[in-house]
């Protein structure tokens, strides 16, 4: 019973451990959505009904809703995964809607840090949506995108200065790129540390690293938080043996350091601890087969 339970627990951990696939909708971002008002891939419209949420609902790689892009009144980009939908209201009678499956407004200039962010959001006749702050506003503070039924006709549309775009074909931009295939020798080289690892920081944080190795040793690269999305430094160096790796990423007001140890059987995974503000953590970081 124990050994039951024990197994039980490896295979937990294992599948606790292997880290989500993103879809083709997370590759869009920010350098991507800019590109939207010059780009053949995308249509600038002054309405959105369910006719063409309907004709393009199926653009994106395994998705079933249709891609918007839209530049708000503050001039950020947002993507939008939108569907045309119906509330209930009563046993006879329903209300059109339209069902917001996930937004991303990106912060001016940045690749991929949010301003605002949410998920299965209903928009409602005459309501409006401030992108800029992911919050439905009353008409007395503007907004960016709003839903109109007219009698059996119902279509979003941009309110004041906001751009409204409908991806009408896939960018071939926001495809991920195929990593090398990373083939380990017997003799351990410190090349192996090169590539792009899904960390997790004592199941507090997580985010997408980048690392670099020069042939003298010296680490560089960047880190991608989960949480918001914002680009920190990342240096350090090999270790001695030359499995080993100290590196640290740089926030703005304190620096996080880390000891790790890349495994020598397939060098996918990297493992060791952290420390933070004089707190001593555990991490870890898998090899993505993307960047």
């Amino acid at each position: 019973m124990r050994r039951c339970g024990l197994l039980g627990t490896v295979l937990t951990f294992l599948s606790a451990a292997v880290p989500a696939q993103a879809d083709s909708f997370d590759h869009y971002y920010n350098n991507i959505l800019t590109k939207a008002p010059a780009s053949k891939n995308a249509e600038k419209i002054k309405q959105l009904t369910p006719e063409l949420m309907v004709q393009h609902s199926r653009v994106l790689p395994n998705i079933t809703a249709t891609l918007i892009v839209v530049k708000t009144n503050e001039g950020r980009f947002c993507k939008l995964l939108v569907q045309p939908a119906r509330q209930k209201i009563s046993d006879t009678e329903s209300l059109p809607i339209v069902l917001i499956e996930r937004y991303v407004t990106y912060r001016e200039g940045e690749e991929r840090t949010i301003q605002a962010k949410g998920e299965n959001l209903r928009l409602f006749p005459d309501f409006r949506l401030n992108l800029d702050i992911g919050q439905l506003v009353p008409e007395a503070l503007g907004g960016d995108l709003r839903l109109i039924a007219q009698k059996d006709n119902v279509f979003m549309e941009p309110i004041g200065n906001a751009e409204l775009y409908v991806v009408t074909k896939h960018f071939a931009d926001a495809n991920p790129k195929k990593s090398p295939k990373l083939v380990v020798g017997d003799k351990f080289e410190p090349r192996y540390f090169n590539g792009t690892f899904k960390l997790y920081d004592d199941g507090r944080r997580s985010g997408t690293i980048k690392l670099i190795v020069s042939s003298e040793g010296e680490v560089s690269g960047h880190y991608f938080s989960d949480k918001d999305g914002q680009k920190y430094e990342v240096s350090g160096k090999i270790g001695n043996p030359n499995h080993t790796i100290q590196f640290m990423i740089t926030f703005p007001r304190t620096m996080q350091f880390f000891n790790g140890y890349l495994f020598t059987g397939d060098a996918r995974v990297l493992t060791g601890s952290s420390r933070l503000q004089e707190r001593e953590t555990g991490f870890y970081a898998v090899r993505q087969d993307v960047e």
